[in-house]
């Protein structure tokens, strides 16, 4: 992939997110099942950074379980941090993950986070080689025994979400500019009209990009939407 089509894509969200984040935050009032199913393995004394916060539920709800160590939120999306912000005991931060090499020394703590979590983000980043960059930071600032949780969309398992699958010449792009299993998909919330890239990842794949980075893929399950497979969660560990 060419760099005029990453910043294309790049671009293409960061817009759909600064255009449609109240409406986008007004569908992310609750906790997805399979976060819920990782927020009650997130020790009340686990320091925890959460990459792609969106408007912050995560840490909002974990904050108002009586955390105790450190939380921090990070996005690119102004709109989304300034609702994030109204959490008290939370930090936020405006960081772009496509750079987030760039920021590892604003993100650091003394020791190493214990659980950093990306959910529903990766899958908006274009290209392995950023890919890979964003999961050696990752690595970086976790403890030597830190967890990394990930989830990915899996909007390829929904039949209505296949519906929204639009044409790259949407944007200007033709099908060779992109790598197999990208997608635009669009919006049909806030009045619609918007667009999104998303990258459907397999289990495999995933797998792949944590032994390019060493580390562990310890678990793995599928969760959210009508038919409990939207989401593919996993856990990987620091070796």
């Amino acid at each position: 992939m060419d760099s005029r089509t990453i910043k294309r894509l790049i671009e293409l969200n960061r817009d759909f997110y600064e255009q449609f984040a109240g409406s986008f935050s007004a569908t992310r009032q609750r906790l997805q099942p399979g976060v819920r199913k990782i927020f009650d393995s997130v020790g009340k004394d686990d320091s925890v950074l959460d990459l792609g916060c969106g408007n912050g539920l995560f840490l909002r709800e974990l904050h108002k379980r009586g955390h105790r160590a450190s939380l921090l939120g990070v996005d690119f999306s102004p709109s989304l941090l300034r609702e994030a912000e109204s959490t008290p005991g939370v930090g936020f931060k405006a960081v772009d993950l496509a750079q987030l090499s760039l920021s590892s020394d604003q993100l650091s703590v003394d020791g190493g986070w214990d659980v950093i979590t990306m959910f529903a983000t990766l899958h908006h980043i274009p290209t392995n080689e950023i890919r890979l960059d964003i999961l050696r930071t990752v690595k970086s600032l976790l403890k030597p025994d830190g967890r990394f949780i990930i989830s990915n969309w899996q909007f390829l398992n929904s039949e209505k979400l296949k519906s929204r699958i639009q044409p790259w010449s949407r944007v200007g792009l033709s099908d060779e500019d992109v790598d197999s299993g990208d997608y635009l998909l669009d919006w049909r919330g806030g009045g619609g009209g918007g667009l999104r890239y998303a990258h459907q990842f397999s289990a495999e794949e995933l797998l792949g990009l944590a032994n390019q980075v060493q580390m562990k893929v310890e678990a793995g399950f599928y969760s959210d939407g009508e038919n409990g497979r939207l989401g593919l969660y996993q856990i990987w560990i620091h070796k």
